[in-house]
């Protein structure tokens, strides 16, 4: 069969759905994951949130590409709370994560649908629909730090 462009792409991006899901050998490691992927999110969701409370100049490109950022990496930190990681490593993760996991998953489900919002609302060029899917975004983030994240 002869590659083409499409199944390159295919390829890589099954590539890239399984690093999501793979195994971690040590809880630390996963503890690990899942603070990158929220450390970037939060360094790219906050270039659009100075953005969105008018500290820095609107650049359409420049949150377009924040928000693509964003949403992608709000796919990624769920493979990281495995059973047994919370503890190895030290981390703000209350135990509801693992007691409450139903309702943990949902507000996961949550923030990666308000993230697509976001990025749809960059994509338009539009400050105040960027601004109106920020607060969805921030509202999710928020709900999952009141519920699930120590301080």
């Amino acid at each position: 069969m002869r590659k083409t462009p499409t199944s390159t792409a295919a390829a890589a991006a099954a590539r890239g759905a399984g690093a999501a899901q793979a195994q971690f050998a040590k809880p630390e490691d996963a503890i690990k994951y899942r603070q990158g992927a929220f450390t970037v999110m939060a360094a790219h969701f906050g270039r659009i949130g100075a953005v969105a409370k008018g500290a820095v100049p609107f650049d359409a490109a420049a949150v377009q590409s924040n928000a693509a950022i964003v949403e992608q990496m709000a796919r990624l930190p769920w493979a990281g709370f495995g059973p047994g990681t919370d503890q190895g490593r030290e981390n703000r993760a209350k135990p509801e994560i693992w007691t409450n996991n139903a309702k943990f998953q949902e507000v996961a489900k949550r923030l990666e649908a308000e993230t697509q919002k976001l990025s749809a609302a960059a994509k338009s060029g539009d400050l105040a629909q960027v601004k109106t899917a920020f607060g969805g975004v921030a509202q999710t983030c928020k709900a999952c730090h009141d519920d699930f994240r120590r301080d």
